[in-house]
């Protein structure tokens, strides 16, 4: 006996939805869980696997030959062809003060990185401007920047106030960054917040692709655990 075309038309509605929810549970969310220097490729740093404050962690420092020139610790994450989606990760940055007194322990993440971190998309953190007594200091506590074309000293002299902003930060301690990308524009939440602290509606390598890549200033020992990539393209 042939179904009615009534029946057929809600089969094959019943079946669609299936399918729908089926790829509605579908992620591309990849975990890196940091124990292992393996498929990371190091630029001008050493890196090795401790255990910080009750975390395993992937340990970013200066090497003893480290270029001089070049204020970039990175470890880029092999395989992260990143475009749209979420990038979190926890972090922690310790300034070196010895080899920088003006250091602030910056850590952060680079994304849609190129040209093994010739180009890169950066946003990071400088923990210890987060509680400081100075107000201005504390503005400038999460911040972004664009590598060759735009540092971050470039974007503060030409729109003052526009790439970084204020967030509750303790140096030292494990803090949790999430970063959504999209298009040309990218929102940093920390901690968890229901809201992002720094907001960038440019990005300034435009709507690119790359790698995603871990990121410390020279002077500063740079603790990374637990990060994820998560695909929306």
């Amino acid at each position: 006996m042939l179904p009615s075309l009534g029946n057929f038309c809600g089969l094959t509605i019943a079946l669609a939805a299936l399918v729908a929810i089926g790829q509605a549970g579908k992620t591309n969310r990849i975990a890196y869980p940091l124990d292992s220097t393996d498929g990371l490729e190091l630029l001008n740093t050493k890196a090795q696997v401790v255990n910080y404050r009750g975390k395993r962690a992937l340990h970013l420092s200066p090497p003893q030959d480290h270029a001089t020139e070049k204020s970039s610790m990175i470890a880029l994450v092999a395989g992260t062809d990143f475009k749209d989606g979420m990038i979190e990760v926890e972090v922690a940055g310790i300034p070196i003060s010895a080899m920088d007194p003006t250091a602030r322990g910056f850590v952060g993440v680079e994304f849609r990185v190129q040209q093994h971190g010739a180009k890169a998309e950066n946003i990071y953190l400088r923990p210890t401007n987060g509680r400081a007594d100075d107000q201005l200091r504390r503005n400038h506590s999460v911040q972004y920047e664009s590598f060759p074309d735009f540092p971050w000293d470039r974007l503060r002299r030409e729109q003052p106030g526009v790439y970084e902003s204020y967030s509750d930060l303790e140096t030292g301690a494990w803090t949790r960054m999430k970063i959504e990308v999209a298009g040309t524009k990218a929102k940093l939440y920390v901690n968890g917040a229901e809201h992002p602290c720094l907001i960038v509606n440019d990005l300034k390598l435009g709507d690119s692709r790359g790698q995603v890549g871990l990121w410390a200033f020279i002077a500063t020992d740079a603790y990374f655990a637990n990060l994820s990539v998560t695909k929306a393209d």
